[in-house]
């Protein structure tokens, strides 16, 4: 377990091991979630890494008539 304090100006560091295992960047955006009693941080995709991620799908669907 990996032990981080919390600053004067409420900043942490996240550690190397774990910077490199998750691939985070300085300027990456991460979203903070309080979930019970803890903190978690996720990393937020780049949107261009979301390129190409619907390729394939049916987008020949039937719409009703008022939604043409």
């Amino acid at each position: 377990m990996t032990v981080v304090t919390v600053s004067a100006s409420y900043r942490v560091t996240i550690p190397r091991e774990i910077r490199e295992a998750l691939e985070i960047r300085p300027g990456q955006r991460l979203e903070v979630i309080q979930y019970g009693g803890r903190i978690e941080l996720i990393p937020v995709p780049a949107l261009s890494e979301a390129r190409g991620s619907l390729k394939g799908m049916d987008t020949t669907i039937l719409r009703e008539r008022d939604r043409l």
